[in-house]
């Protein structure tokens, strides 16, 4: 291949793995920056949508030990990819809504500190939960029929149809939340909430629907990536860990509250690691890690957050 094709081929690889942190990091950054609210729980929306997307797309062979006493050996509608592409997000904003309701809104004025072990502990709960009545093997989530194949773009080389598509798929959805954040009332409030909090309460604006509406939209984004990105990584209970990581350093290089910032972010952490993982895998864990602490040094709101004045 020569070296244009392989630099394609690389800078494919790197937005299709890109397009899953980006996906995770909206919902995360923005609930970070305006509600000022740490939701490590943010990834069980994505490890549900694995395996909801699974069920409705395919079907679940439950093997856990829960699954024995239930009687439960599958599972599944076998409606196809593009039915659980649509289906898992509402779910998952649905979900959304009742997280920020009944677990979210009682810790808004509580240290960080009680909200990373609140929602981290849900993580681990419903990680735990999809092991015991799915078990904890890894599970094939096929690619759909119509991405299965390569795409030729001619002297650049034959890429994989479905990478083309994760792509596709999340420009559409990050342009679209944008846009609503941008050009709508509840985005105005949200925007304003994230540049001024206190300034927002001080006006007398109640931000607590809008604030729900958007806790809603993160978490049908990260729901959406778990459809999504199910056939791009291995499917097991621990995913939603292994996600949260790489998505939390998205939203740190790229800026608290910011969505251009979370794409940005998800840009450089995916190529960090593409190419560690193409050329040394063994540092690609460290190499994010050690792009975050540069980003850091520099500028510490992040490359595109916004630097918060002292009151």
């Amino acid at each position: 291949m020569s070296l244009a094709g392989s630099v394609v081929g690389f800078l494919i690889q790197t937005l299709a793995v890109s397009s899953i942190y980006i996906l995770v990091a909206i919902g995360l950054s923005i609930t970070l920056g305006t509600l000022k609210f740490v939701n490590f729980a943010h990834a069980a929306m994505y490890l549900a949508g694995v395996y909801i997307g699974l069920a409705i797309a395919l079907e679940l062979q439950f093997t856990g030990d829960l699954a024995g006493i239930f009687g439960l050996e599958s599972f599944g509608f076998e409606l196809g990819f593009l039915a659980a592409l649509l289906i898992v997000p509402i779910i998952a904003f649905g979900l959304g809504l009742l997280m920020e309701r009944f677990i979210a809104r009682p810790f808004y004025d509580r240290p960080d500190t009680d909200q990373i072990l609140v929602t981290f502990g849900i993580l681990l709960i419903v990680q735990e939960l999809i092991r015991a009545f799915v078990g904890g093997r890894s599970i094939t989530f096929s690619r759909p029929d119509w991405a299965a194949g390569a795409i030729s773009l001619g002297p650049l080389g034959t890429y994989s149809s479905w990478r083309l598509s994760i792509i596709a798929i999340t420009a559409v959805l990050v342009l679209s939340v944008y846009l609503y954040i941008e050009y709508t009332d509840v985005g105005l409030a949200v925007r304003a909430g994230t540049e001024d909090a206190e300034m927002v309460n001080l006006l007398g604006i109640r931000a607590t629907r809008p604030f729900l509406v958007i806790f809603g939209v993160g978490s049908g984004l990260a729901g959406a990536a778990g459809v999504i990105g199910g056939p791009v990584f291995s499917v097991v209970p621990e995913i939603g860990v292994g996600v949260l990581v790489p998505a939390f350093l998205v939203v740190v290089v790229g800026g608290v509250g910011s969505i251009p910032g979370s794409v940005v972010g998800g840009l450089l952490i995916g190529a960090v690691q593409v190419g560690l993982q193409m050329n040394a895998p063994t540092w690609s864990s460290v190499g994010i890690y050690a792009l975050a602490a540069v980003v850091l040094l520099l500028r510490p709101a992040g490359l595109m957050g916004v630097v918060e004045v002292d009151q």
